[in-house]
């Protein structure tokens, strides 16, 4: 059989949730079935570390698709051609997007629904173009795969998809994602917060993922508890990041608020498993890995009682409403203050990932490749 994958994610050192995800399933297809083709299409000059084996055809189709018009031109024009004259059996889409010219039969993942629940929180010109393209996609799909049993319901609700087409196949985590001992602790608490303990978040900054109630709600933590703890905040500034820059300057203890800004890969590990715990309090996730990568760690979590994360953390987080500065702020002080709290979360979260792997993505994704070959 003859796969091909839509890899416009797979970047050199720019590897993010969509782009983990691709790297991490496929490379796994890959090197498990010899006996099958895969043509991976690039939208610009590629890596070699991305060709995983020899059974691998990498195809560079133009033009680089990081905008609505491109995105259009690339799918419709360059991936529908390439489809044809390639003769693939079938196309796996790892980006919520797909070509609706072709009739290769098509395995659509999309990940979660944000710009439906969020739409002020997008692009205006993306906003066109999922309000449009999106639902189609979705009729046009012929099988779909989401991260999440919430996705999946949401997806059903939203473009009337049915619930037996559409398949859930989580998330998993890298090996590196582990506990560090103390000697490597003291030497990233140097590094990053002058010695001391901190909280820690890593992520896109932008306002669906509640940075700003973050750092109000550590101000507010720093207050009560007159704590030498920092706040460390990992990942690049999307768009609109006013809210969370005006709760910066309106905090009283910015001076333990620190913006990392992009971390390298070898690092987030590190500061992970240092961290006194893992802040991740969005208004909205599909599935939110992060979480995952906390629990491998085994560091204590914070996070949301709304959309995939529940299902994600089970019992094994404080959960609070996202939109609580005072809820945020009562579990910082509660792991700040409670060693049994935080070692039974710890002990729960060692459970709950346990659900989760990449092995197992991979292989259900190869069951719904399968189901659409058929």
């Amino acid at each position: 059989m003859t796969i091909a994958v839509n890899t416009r994610f797979l970047l050199k050192d720019r590897l993010e949730g969509i782009g983990w995800f691709t790297y991490e399933t496929v490379r796994r297809l890959v090197q498990k079935h010899p006996e099958h083709q895969f043509l991976f299409f690039f939208d610009r000059p590629f890596d070699k570390q991305f060709i995983f084996a020899d059974n691998v055809q990498p195809i560079v189709i133009f033009p680089p698709a990081r905008h609505p018009f491109l995105f259009y031109l690339w799918f419709e024009f360059g991936v529908a051609d390439a489809l044809k004259k390639h003769k693939a059996d079938v196309f796996l889409s790892t980006d919520g997007f797909l070509s609706l010219k072709t009739t290769v039969p098509t395995l659509l993942v999309i990940h979660d629904l944000a710009h439906v629940h969020f739409p002020n929180q997008v692009k205006f010109s993306e906003q066109k173009y999922y309000n449009y393209f999106m639902p189609k996609f979705a009729k046009r799909a012929n099988r779909i795969a989401t991260v999440s049993e919430y996705s999946k319901i949401d997806i059903h609700q939203q473009y009337h998809v049915p619930l037996n087409n559409i398949d859930v196949v989580y998330n998993g985590v890298r090996k590196a994602f582990q506990p560090v001992d103390e000697i490597t602790q003291t030497a990233i608490k140097a590094k990053y917060s002058k010695g001391e303990d901190y909280f820690f978040y890593i992520g896109a900054v932008h306002p669906r993922k509640n940075i700003h109630r973050v750092i109000t709600a550590f101000d507010q933590f720093k207050q009560k508890t007159n704590a030498s703890t920092k706040l460390l905040i990992a990942g690049r500034f999307a768009w609109q990041t006013g809210v969370v820059k005006d709760a910066y300057d309106q905090a009283t203890f910015k001076a333990d608020i620190d913006f990392l800004n992009y971390v390298a890969d070898e690092e987030v590990p590190l500061l992970m498993a240092s961290a006194l715990g893992f802040v991740y309090v969005s208004l909205f996730e599909g599935f939110g890995i992060p979480l995952l990568e906390a629990m491998h760690c085994e560091v204590p979590i914070i996070t949301a009682n709304v959309s995939s994360m529940p299902e994600v953390v089970g019992d094994a987080a404080i959960t609070v409403p996202p939109e609580s500065i005072e809820a945020i702020k009562n579990a910082m002080v509660v792991l700040y203050q409670n060693g049994a709290k935080r070692s039974a979360l710890i002990e729960l979260g060692k459970r709950q990932r346990n659900n989760f792997s990449w092995n197992q993505t991979a292989e259900k994704l190869t069951k719904s490749l399968i189901a659409i070959s058929n």
